[in-house]
């Protein structure tokens, strides 16, 4: 089992832009992060795979990016162009089988779950 490590949260206004970390501390061919906001349930918002290939909420696609790096057993979410509703606890996950397209609806279907980390996005 891998440990998964969120960081770079924080508050930030309507148009800023966050970068967000997971270190991870084994491999997993896909990650993913995903977001729950109060009240609302968990979504999917941007998965990777090993041969690099991703998938996108579509309320994020062109905002936001995920990468890894495999050197530093990190993975990233450069998120720009915030907005209110990106208001959200955000959690990094690790899979080993799945596509990215069909993993980003499918949460249940990811093995290890980070702690997570907030965003907060004011207008």
């Amino acid at each position: 089992q891998v440990q998964l490590v969120e960081s770079g949260g924080g508050s930030v206004q309507a148009g800023g832009s966050l970068r967000l970390s997971c270190v991870v501390s084994g491999y997993r061919y896909f990650m993913a992060w995903f977001r729950q906001a109060p009240g609302k349930e968990r979504e999917g918002v941007a998965v990777i795979a090993g041969d690099g290939s991703t998938s996108y909420a579509d309320s994020v696609k062109g905002r936001f990016t995920v990468s890894k790096d495999n050197a530093k057993s990190t993975l990233y979410l450069q998120m720009n162009s915030l907005k209110p509703e990106d208001t959200a606890m955000y959690y990094c996950a690790a899979g080993v089988s799945g596509s990215v397209s069909w993993l980003l609806q499918h949460a249940n279907d990811f093995d290890e779950w980070g702690q997570g980390t907030l965003v907060t996005v004011s207008s």
